[in-house]
């Protein structure tokens, strides 16, 4: 059976990949910047509102993921957060200025989510790494649980042949989960060509905002992301469960 890991961006496309089969939810802020840590009410309303995992990723910024020592502080504070609101996981990844997993610091975080008896899911940090072969062993080594990867390329389709290696070389002792750019048409595919176990992604659609007022003084607003601001993306249950049936065929 191959699950389904929802990146949700809001408390509402949390409960939309509940409704769609998604068995966890990777809660995120800020997907513009690659995803942040969310807000507190995000957290704890998403952790009322769901009852399949949920796991908050740890990443004070966007940008590259070298972080000071402020920066760290915040990750460990929004870990004790996260178990504190009964948090399932909690997805990091710090690396070195060479292009390595920084074991000392990534493994202080490990050891705190591990005593709120939360999983560890390592980022797509790991596809920044200078040798992912190597990278695989240290994330192992960790503790962690997963790793989510596009195999080093920009897209996990894109990077199907690392991927079937790192899921051979895993050997089991970790689980390899496929991220950026599934969907529908290609996770049939993906899954059959690497063997990966579980898959993740946004599964969005846009949404047509409520507001019935448009200043004249603003008649282009589209934001980052190519969208109206009059309107939001947000996970799509229809979609989700397109991806379910899919990934298992």
């Amino acid at each position: 059976m191959v699950t389904v890991e929802v990146c949700a961006n809001s408390v509402q496309s949390a409960i939309e990949a509940q409704k769609g089969g998604a068995v966890r939810v990777e809660l995120c802020g800020n997907l513009c910047d690659g995803g942040t840590t969310p807000a507190k009410s995000q957290i704890e309303l998403s952790r009322n509102n769901i009852e399949i995992d949920l796991n908050v990723i740890i990443r004070p910024r966007g940008g590259d993921f070298l972080y000071d020592n402020l920066d760290f502080e915040s990750m460990k504070s929004d870990i004790e957060l996260c178990g504190e609101l009964k948090c399932d996981g909690v997805v990091i990844g710090i690396l070195d200025k060479k292009g390595n997993v920084d074991i000392e610091r990534n493994g202080e975080l490990v050891e705190l989510a591990k005593k709120h008896g939360m999983s560890v899911t390592f980022h797509r940090a790991f596809d920044r790494v200078h040798d992912l072969y190597s990278a695989l062993e240290d994330v192992i080594r960790l503790g962690c649980d997963r790793i989510l990867t596009s195999g080093g390329y920009q897209t996990a389709f894109g990077g199907r042949e690392v991927l079937r290696k790192l899921v051979d070389l895993s050997n089991n002792r970790i689980i390899v989960m496929a991220g950026s750019g599934v969907n529908e048409t290609n996770v049939t595919e993906l899954v059959h060509s690497t063997g990966v176990k579980e898959v993740h992604g946004t599964f969005q659609k846009p949404i047509q905002g409520g507001m019935k007022y448009n200043s004249p003084n603003f008649p282009d607003n589209y934001n980052n992301s190519g969208y109206s601001e009059y309107s939001f993306l947000l996970s799509d249950a229809s979609r989700v469960k397109e991806i379910v049936k899919n990934a298992n065929l």
